[in-house]
This record gives structure tokens, sequence and C-alpha cells, in this order.
């Protein structure tokens, strides 16, 4: 994703399904947070080695298997904490049931080592954390304001909305989520989706079919 912003952002897909991951690095400092590392471990840890940066947390928008399978292999080799919301813990220790569900080779996971509140501040590159329930009871967007930037993982898509009939999925909470948290940020910021193209607030207030301001 490119974008003018005072940190270094990049966003790829990993993992079976394609999630988008995110690396999001101070230039000063190199300290960086790994977002929703999905799968491709190898390719996460590349990247960071190219852009030189040091990765102080590993952050999940929610504990889909989709978007924590290679949360363990990056904290073994980073050393970084790992961060999710307490609420989606019964996703997390149920990653086996999720990865036989859909055919993925089972993975083991560690606990996490610390857990976000509403606004908790992440500690790097100005981010800090939003709960957005709906998708998951958990789910949780990062915005980042020096950057104009936010990671909505499955709570916002563009042109779409997360699914809400999977274990823990609540339609009137993601409306809720999207309309009181999400649409109060200016129109210019750029939105990083959990799987697919990006987006930016503004389209999505005044275009959405699903949500509208």
């Amino acid at each position: 994703m490119s974008q003018a912003t005072p940190y270094i952002v990049r966003t790829f897909p990993v993992g079976p399904l394609q999630c988008n991951c995110t690396v999001i690095g101070d230039p000063a400092t190199r300290r960086a947070l790994v977002i929703d590392p999905g799968g491709n471990a190898a390719d996460i840890q590349a990247i960071l080695a190219e852009l030189q940066l040091v990765v102080v947390a590993i952050i999940h928008t929610h504990a889909h298997l989709d978007h924590i399978l290679a949360a363990g292999e990056i904290k073994k080799t980073t050393g970084a904490p790992i961060y999710l919301h307490r609420q989606d813990m019964f996703l997390w220790r149920g990653v086996a049931e999720q990865c036989a569900m859909f055919g993925v080779p089972l993975v083991t996971l560690p606990d996490p080592d610390h857990y976000f509140e509403d606004d908790h501040d992440l500690g790097c590159c100005g981010g800090v954390a939003m709960h957005t329930p709906g998708h998951t009871p958990g789910s949780t967007s990062f915005w980042f304001e020096p950057a104009a930037l936010l990671i909505a993982g499955d709570t916002l898509f563009r042109s779409g909305i997360g699914r809400t009939d999977l274990p823990g999925g609540n339609h009137g909470q993601i409306v809720k989520s999207i309309r009181e948290r999400l649409y109060t940020l200016d129109d210019n910021v750029a939105v990083v989706t959990g799987h697919g193209p990006g987006t930016t607030i503004g389209d999505e207030k005044y275009h959405n079919r699903f949500v509208r301001a």
C-alpha cells in the first residue's frame, strides 16, 4: 500500500485465505509492529529484514485462524510479545478446531502476552487500538493518526463489512462499531482491510451499501 505517511508501511497477502498482513515501522527508531501474521512467516521475516525493522509487538485484529497462523513463529524468531483482545480468546484457544474446519495443517500457538483494552496505546508509530466488535467479540481496529491510516481487519471492507454468521458474530454490533467508531474518522483516512483492496473512510461512508454514515 502506497501513501504519504511518516512511517514505513508494507501490506501484503499471507496464508491460506490471503489475509492482509501489515508491517508498520518508524524510520527513525526502526521499531515496528506486525499486524495479523496469518501465515508465510518466512515472507514476513524477509520483509522485516529488507526494511531493517525490529518488531516490538505482534498484534491481531481478531483471532480467526487466517489472521493468527504465523504468530507463534514470528514470536519465536523476534521475541516480540503477542497482543489480542481478551474476548477473542475462545477463538485463539480453538485454533486446532479452526484448522480442522478449514483443512489447514494444525498449528499450536502460545498464549498472548498481553490483552488490548479500548484506546490501548500501541507504543509504536502513534498507534491506538479501537475495540470494534461485531465480526468477532474481540475484533479490534488499529488507528495510526499521524499516518491517517486505519487497519480495520475484517470489520470493514471496500463496499462490504465482515461476516457475522460465524461464532461470536453480531450484526448489530458491527454496524454500531462502524458507524460510531470508524465513520467518525476523517473521510481521507486510508483503510487497510482484512482481505482484498484498501479503501478510504469517505468512500465507505457514502458508498458502502451495508453501512452508510
